[in-house]
């Protein structure tokens, strides 16, 4: 039988456990750092449809409480469709949004994100915080539209 020394030897078996630590939480973040980006490119749909609903809906009489609550349904469907069931928050600015040519409407969606989520769990920790924000024209040459089209040059 040959003797064997333990000369040369630098770590163990009790590293091992260390190693697949570092590597489920790097893991877990980079998932969650998708998580953050993935919504936001869903929040920048959102508010770019909501914007669009918004602008398309010149013309109609709608009051700015129909017009925020049309803006939110829209927003909301927006990120069901990207797979986010998260409420979201949306700001219609100007507040009383005059429907008349050239007018500029800001749509701005927020939403949360969960810091640590885990499968079948949920979502721990303080969340980020999501915002997007897009800007339509009312359209110069619309019919029914008021007002006039000094932004044509």
């Amino acid at each position: 039988m040959i003797r064997r020394s333990e000369r040369g030897q630098a770590g163990g078996m009790e590293v091992l456990p260390f190693g697949l630590l570092i590597f489920v939480g790097g893991a877990l973040l980079l998932v969650n750092i998708w998580g953050v980006v993935d919504t936001k490119f869903a929040a920048d749909a959102a508010a770019r449809e909501a914007a669009r609903w918004v602008v398309e809906s010149a013309g109609l009489e709608t009051t700015p409480a129909a017009v925020r609550d049309g803006a939110t349904a829209v927003a909301q469907a927006t990120m069901a469709d990207h797979g986010k069931r998260r409420p979201v928050e949306v700001t219609v600015t100007p507040a009383d949004a005059a429907f008349v040519r050239c007018e500029r409407i800001s749509v701005v969606v927020e939403t949360s994100v969960p810091a640590i989520r885990l499968p079948f769990l949920g979502g721990y920790g303080t969340p980020f915080e999501v915002r997007a924000t897009h800007a339509e024209l009312v359209d110069p040459t619309r019919s029914g539209v008021g007002g006039e089209a000094t932004c044509i040059q």
